[in-house]
């Protein structure tokens, strides 16, 4: 669990500036795509974002580049929002549960930070550990998903050593593998398969040439998975 904690965290610090970045207004659209007609309540809605990011500014001391005419997008200020209240609440309840100091005020990437520094006593507590594994997850998504990324799959040869089936696939950005196959449960009591429908079982780098042995892939062949950057349906 505390792998997939590190793994979650580690996307979130990647992804999470980019999201002050789309802040910006007026930035051009993708090459080849048409500018879309104006909304009927273009005016009011330029109103509500621009109050929507003065609050934004005042609550998290985030300054919103250009700000004047052009609007800004609300879902990116709503993710930022609740990524940066999550975080906050996270690192409080890990410290709180530690019995810890309640943590100085700090930047969602500092926080990020601090809360990996903290694993080695968060494991001794499942619960605790579970709660963390999930909220980084649920964020680290939220702020892909409102970027528009979509990860990068990439199939890889062999069965699942747990359930047989062609289901095992490399996720470069997380330089890992995971079994897809929904009904897939593996053995280890601690692998979050066992308790979150959501959670697929994952070899990271460490434990390629055990599932290799195991699952009749190559170590070359998740190598160069990984740097293929076409993505593939399950």
């Amino acid at each position: 669990m505390l792998r997939d904690i590190a793994l979650w965290t580690a996307s979130l610090v990647r992804q999470f500036p980019e999201l002050s970045e789309e802040l910006a207004p007026g930035r051009r659209s993708p090459a080849g795509t048409a500018p879309t007609a104006p909304h009927p309540g273009r005016d009011e809605l330029i109103r509500e974002e621009r109050r929507e990011a003065l609050l934004l500014e005042q609550r998290h001391g985030l300054s919103v580049p250009g700000h004047g005419a052009a609007p800004i997008r609300l879902h990116i200020s709503d993710a930022i929002r609740d990524i940066t209240d999550g975080v906050v609440e996270l690192e409080e309840a890990v410290c709180a549960r530690l019995a810890l100091p309640r943590p100085r005020r700090a930047g969602v990437i500092e926080r990020l930070r601090r809360i990996v520094g903290l694993l080695d006593a968060v494991a001794g507590h499942p619960v605790l550990a579970r709660h963390v594994r999930d909220e980084i997850r649920r964020m680290a998504r939220r702020c892909a998903r409102t970027l528009g990324d979509a990860e990068t799959i990439v199939r890889v040869s062999g069965r699942c050593p747990w359930c047989d089936s062609v289901s095992l696939r490399a996720f470069p950005d997380r330089r890992a593998v995971l079994c897809v196959n929904p009904a897939c449960v593996c053995t280890d009591a601690a692998c979050g398969c066992q308790d979150d429908p959501a959670y697929r079982h994952l070899w990271p780098e460490g434990a390629w040439a055990e599932l290799t042995e195991a699952s009749g892939t190559r170590t070359e062949e998740i190598e160069a998975a990984m740097d293929d950057t076409k993505e593939i349906p399950c």
